[in-house]
């Protein structure tokens, strides 16, 4: 059944995608700041509180509703698991934006493709050098792809085989959503309410996430250069400062053949571990501390998206011989 609510999931999310601005995002935004005001007092055992009430307490509510539909009638059951998927997992939450960024740049329309990039990921696009810009829409949209599509497929097929329905998929986006949230609440508030909840949302969505993060990787590997992307996981995944990013990254440099990390302003990307002096160009030269592979060009966003669709259709295929191997046996 898990295969199945997927692939309708995934379908109908490339039918009827969310719109960009939904009561949906509004809601996780609301729910995420109504569970900080009310149960975050400042101290260290309140950060887990409101990060139980806001990730874990939905997503049992979900496995609750799963469980009840599942006695009462099993395509009800399939049903919820279609729509709760459909709600978290899905290439169009994000791909809009990419998709922007690369018509305005095949259309040579470069201050628009910084402009929403600026919009998208909150930072000031208007300095890089043509080479850093499509490296950080490359970056950007392989980690979209893996926390919006990947991350939440492996921890809803991982806890639906447990009996569980969809609450693996409502655990890892509502702990994705709040690690980033009360990250840019600090930034913009200044001083975090409570520092201790944003360590706490950021530490255990490190540790959600580190096997789906492997896996990842290792599905870029298996659709692309294999050798190089295992080697340059092996080498350059402490490039980048969080460690589930920098293997995904540094797999995915290794599978398409492209050069990542390396020179980037500090406000751009505050989790990179290295800097440069803004407006320097990176065109002719070799960027300190970047992964082996040519600079990036815009052909390298075809070869992302055709890298990450191959990678979709690996798990697929893999998780439908499992379910067909359950029905089996």
């Amino acid at each position: 059944m898990s295969f199945f609510a997927v692939l309708l999931a995934l379908v109908i999310e490339q039918l009827r995608p969310l719109p960009r601005q939904n009561r949906i995002h509004d809601s996780l935004v609301a729910w995420t700041r109504w569970t900080g005001r009310n149960f975050d007092a400042g101290r260290d055992h309140h950060a887990w509180v409101v990060w139980t009430i806001n990730v874990a307490l939905p997503a049992v509510l979900v496995f609750v509703v799963h469980l009840l539909l599942t006695r009462f009638n099993l395509m009800l059951a399939l049903a919820w698991d279609i729509v709760v998927l459909y709600l978290t997992l899905g290439f169009r939450q994000f791909s809009h934006y990419f998709t922007d960024i690369r018509n305005a740049l095949e259309r040579g329309d470069e201050i628009q493709a910084r402009r929403l990039l600026a919009e998208w990921r909150q930072l000031d696009a208007s300095d890089l050098p043509h080479t850093e810009l499509l490296r950080h829409v490359i970056e950007h949209s392989l980690l979209a792809a893996h926390r919006h599509v990947f991350g939440v497929f492996f921890w809803f097929v991982l806890l639906s085989s447990l009996g569980l329905g969809p609450a693996g998929a409502v655990l890892y986006r509502l702990a994705e959503f709040s690690s980033r949230y009360w990250a840019f609440r600090s930034r913009t508030v200044g001083v975090p309410i409570n520092e201790r909840l944003m360590q706490r949302s950021q530490q255990l969505f490190t540790w959600i996430d580190h096997v789906p993060a492997r896996l990842t990787a290792f599905g870029f590997a298996v659709v692309g250069d294999f050798e190089e992307a295992i080697a340059c996981w092996r080498r350059d995944a402490g490039l980048w400062r969080s460690g589930n990013d920098g293997i995904i990254l540094a797999a995915a440099a290794g599978a398409v053949g492209v050069r990542l990390g390396g020179s980037a302003p500090p406000p751009l990307t505050p989790e990179r571990s290295r800097g440069f002096t803004a407006g320097g160009s990176t065109e002719d030269t070799d960027a300190a501390g970047s992964t082996p592979g040519l600079p990036p060009e815009l052909g390298h966003l075809r070869s992302v998206v055709g890298l990450v669709w191959r990678s979709v259709v690996l798990w697929m295929l893999l998780l439908a011989l499992l379910s067909l191997a359950n029905l089996v046996g």
